[in-house]
């Protein structure tokens, strides 16, 4: 009955962008917050960037300043605008929606060619 659905991934040349989308939809109750957490090959999932719906936004230092975070709560929708991507940026991204229960995407692939 809940569904969070990613897109917008894809393979992409180092210093180029791309703009990640996740949609949460069914009966998901107090929302206050959606994130984007990746999972490399060998690496342990972090979290790349978190948005509240106050519109606070909080990123991992090595994405500061390339990342932008931002939701539309009427949607309740979140994007990942994602500038001078690196190799190092390769990974699953994964939507989690932080709620009195939370909810996970099925992930969406970012590739980034040197």
């Amino acid at each position: 009955q809940v569904e969070v659905v990613e897109s917008g991934g894809g393979l992409v040349q180092a210093g180029g962008s791309l703009r990640l989308s996740c949609t949460a939809s069914g009966r998901i109750v107090s929302i206050n917050a959606m994130g984007w957490y990746r999972q490399a090959p060998g690496k342990q999932r972090e979290l790349v960037a978190i948005i509240t719906t106050d519109g606070t936004a909080n990123y991992v230092d090595s994405v500061k300043g390339r990342f932008t975070i931002s939701g539309d709560n009427a949607k309740n929708t979140v994007y990942l605008q994602m500038n001078s991507l690196k190799p190092e940026d390769t990974a699953v991204y994964y939507c989690r929606v932080q709620a009195i229960l939370n909810y996970w995407g099925q992930g969406t692939q970012v590739t980034v060619s040197s």
